[in-house]
C-alpha cells in the first residue's frame, strides 16, 4: 500500500484503506442506501467498484492531479465514483450543475478534467456533443447506472474490468483531492481546492465529534457537490463502516417516514428544515424513532428560539455542527456532548482560536474572529476562471466568523464579520438584534441589516417577517428593544416583509435584504 495516500498523523488510515478493512470486516453490510433510486450498494461491492475504476483510471494513464469531473445530484452512482477516485489518488470536482448553472461553461473550462461524467437528465447532454466537449479538453461520458454486484450498466462497463488486486494510490499528501463550487448564487462561484492531506485528516476527527460509529444509519439529504455532506455523511461513515442512508432531497412529507422505514440513528437538518418540520408539524415525537440519536444542523447558526421550539414539539435532541468551505469541518458533536446554543467543541485536527482585530488571542468568554491553524503545511487555494490557482492563506485561515469560546472549549457564534453593522465607532452585531426580536412571539424571523447614514456611518435597519394571523405594532417592537439593547443597538428603521429572503443553501440573505431596503427607498 502506497503511505503518500494516507492523513499526516500516520496511523495507518486513508481512502483504499478503509475500504480494505470494510470489505473484510463486513463485506455484505450496506454502505450507501439510495432512498429515491430503491437499490443499495455494499461495503465489500464498493471495494470491488472502487478496484474496476482504478483499473479503468491506470488504463487511461491517470496521474496525482488528473481530474475528473462529476456533474451529478444525489445518487448512488454519484457517491461510488467519488469514493473510487479519492482511493485511487486522482482529483474528483463535484459541480452543482443546478446552482452554478448560470457559471457552467466557465467552471468547466477552469477546471479541465480528462474525464467528464454527466447523469442524464440534468440538461447537459447537449454539452457532451457541443464545443463545450472540445474546449474543456476532456472525455464526456454518461455516468450509467449501478444495477448489481457486478456493476453493470455502469459507465463505460466497468463490469467488464478485472476487481482483483490493488492498485497503489498515484498521489501524494500534497496533491489536490478535490475542487468543489461553492453556489454562486450572489456573485461568481469559488472553486476550492482540497489537499488529501487536510481531507483525509479531517474525515476521523469529524467522525469522533458527531459521535457516528459502525452501529450508525446517517440519513441526509444535502448536496453531496460540496465538501459538508461528503466528509461527514459518507467519508466519516466510509472510515468506521457504517451506513449512508441517502435522499436526493429534503421532502417535509416523507422525513420522518424515512427515519422510521430505513431505521436512521443520525439524520442531516439545518435551520430552514428544522423551521418547516416547526410550522408545519407532524403527529410523531422521539418516542416513536426509538433507534433515532439525533438530529444535526449545521450550514447557518440555529436561532435558540427555533431549537427550544422543535425540541419542545419533537422530543428529539438537536446537535449543531460547524464547518467552511475552504476548511471542511470545524467543530461539532453529538446527543451526548453537545451544549445549547454552542457549534460544539473543536476538532481534534486543529488549533482554534478567537482572536482580536491583530490577531492576539482572546480569553473565554470574549469574542472576537473565529481562526484556525492546521499547520504550516496547510495551504488554502482556489481555481482562477484560467485553471491557475490563488492561495489566500497558508497554516493559519480566518473563517469569517465572530464567536467565543465558554471556559469548557465549547464553540459559540455570534456573527459574521462581513455582516458587523458599525454605527458611530461601535461594532454591533447583527444576530443579537436578531435574537433579541425573535422573543416576540408573533414574529417569525428576523435580521438585522446595516445602511449607509450620514452621521453615524450606517444605521440599523430591522426586518422582520409575522406568524400568521399575528399582530405586531412597530412601536412594540421598538420598546422590546429598547427595554435589552444599547439605544445604538436600537433600530432606526422596520421593514416588515411576508418571508425573508434566503440563500440557495437556506442562509439569511441579507444582501437580499439590503436591495429590499434601497427598493423601499426609491419610492
Amino acid at each position: 500500500m502506497n503511505s503518500k495516500n494516507m492523513p499526516e498523523d500516520g496511523a495507518g488510515e486513508g481512502f483504499l484503506a478503509w475500504l480494505e478493512a470494510n470489505n473484510r470486516r463486513f463485506p455484505d453490510k450496506v454502505f450507501i442506501e439510495s432512498i429515491d433510486q430503491g437499490k443499495s450498494i455494499s461495503h465489500g461491492e464498493m471495494f470491488r467498484l472502487s478496484r474496476q475504476i482504478a483499473h479503468y483510471l491506470t488504463a487511461r494513464g491517470f496521474k496525482a492531479n488528473d481530474r475528473v469531473a462529476l456533474l451529478a445530484g444525489n445518487s448512488l452512482e454519484h457517491l461510488a465514483v467519488y469514493i473510487a477516485v479519492l482511493a485511487y489518488g486522482a482529483t474528483i470536482c463535484t459541480i452543482n450543475v443546478e446552482m452554478n448553472r448560470a457559471h457552467f461553461s466557465d467552471i468547466l473550462r477552469a477546471v479541465g478534467a480528462r474525464l467528464v461524467l454527466y447523469e442524464e437528465g440534468l440538461g447537459v447532454e447537449s454539452f457532451a456533443e457541443g464545443s463545450l466537449a472540445e474546449e474543456s479538453g476532456g472525455e464526456w461520458q454518461a455516468l450509467g447506472e449501478w444495477r448489481d454486484s457486478e456493476g453493470r450498466g455502469f459507465f463505460a462497463e466497468i463490469a467488464d474490468l478485472p476487481a482483483d488486486g490493488i492498485i497503489p494510490p498515484v498521489n501524494g499528501l500534497g496533491d489536490i483531492a478535490s475542487i468543489f463550487y461553492t453556489s454562486g448564487t450572489e456573485s461568481t462561484p469559488k472553486g476550492i481546492v482540497c489537499g488529501y492531506g487536510e481531507l483525509a485528516a479531517n474525515v476521523r476527527p469529524t467522525a469522533a465529534a458527531f459521535g457516528i460509529t459502525a452501529a450508525d444509519r446517517v440519513l441526509d439529504f444535502r448536496s453531496f457537490n460540496w465538501v459538508s455532506a461528503q466528509v461527514l455523511s459518507v467519508l466519516a461513515p466510509l472510515s468506521v463502516g457504517a451506513t449512508l442512508l441517502l435522499a436526493r432531497k429534503f421532502s417535509h412529507s416523507r422525513y420522518f417516514d424515512w427515519l422510521a422505514k430505513y431505521r436512521a440513528t443520525i439524520a442531516a437538518g439545518n435551520p430552514t428544515t428544522l423551521n418547516m418540520l416547526n410550522n408545519r408539524p407532524h403527529a410523531i415525537t422521539g418516542a416513536d424513532l426509538p433507534h433515532l440519536r439525533y438530529i444535526f444542523s449545521s450550514s447557518a447558526p440555529l436561532l435558540r428560539e427555533d431549537w427550544t421550539a422543535f425540541e419542545a414539539r419533537y422530543q428529539i435532541p438537536i446537535a449543531q455542527g460547524f464547518g467552511a468551505s475552504e476548511i471542511n469541518w470545524i467543530a461539532g458533536c453529538d446527543e451526548n456532548s453537545r451544549r445549547f446554543g454552542s457549534v460544539g467543541r473543536p476538532l481534534t485536527n486543529q488549533t482554534l482560536r478567537i482572536v482580536d482585530a491583530d490577531g492576539v488571542a482572546l480569553p473565554a468568554g470574549e469574542a472576537g474572529a473565529v481562526e484556525v491553524e492546521r499547520g504550516k503545511g496547510a495551504v488554502y487555494r482556489y481555481l482562477r476562471a484560467d485553471g491557475s490557482f490563488h492561495t489566500h492563506a497558508t497554516g493559519r485561515i480566518q473563517t469569517g466568523d465572530l464567536g467565543y469560546l465558554d471556559e469548557d472549549g465549547y464553540l459559540f457564534l455570534t456573527g459574521r464579520s462581513k455582516e458587523i453593522i458599525i454605527r458611530g465607532g461601535i461594532n454591533i452585531s447583527p444576530r443579537e438584534i436578531d435574537n433579541i426580536v425573535l422573543e416576540l412571539a408573533s414574529v417569525a424571523e428576523a435580521a438585522a441589516i446595516g445602511v449607509p447614514d450620514d452621521i453615524h456611518g450606517e444605521a440599523v435597519v430591522l426586518c422582520l417577517a409575522l406568524k400568521p394571523g399575528a399582530e405586531l405594532s412597530r412601536e412594540d417592537i421598538l420598546a422590546h428593544c429598547r427595554a435589552r439593547l444599547a439605544e445604538a443597538k436600537v433600530p432606526q428603521q422596520i421593514i416588515v416583509m411576508a418571508a425573508l429572503p434566503k440563500t440557495a443553501r437556506g442562509k439569511m440573505d441579507r444582501r437580499a435584504l439590503v436591495d429590499v431596503w434601497k427598493s423601499e427607498r426609491e419610492q
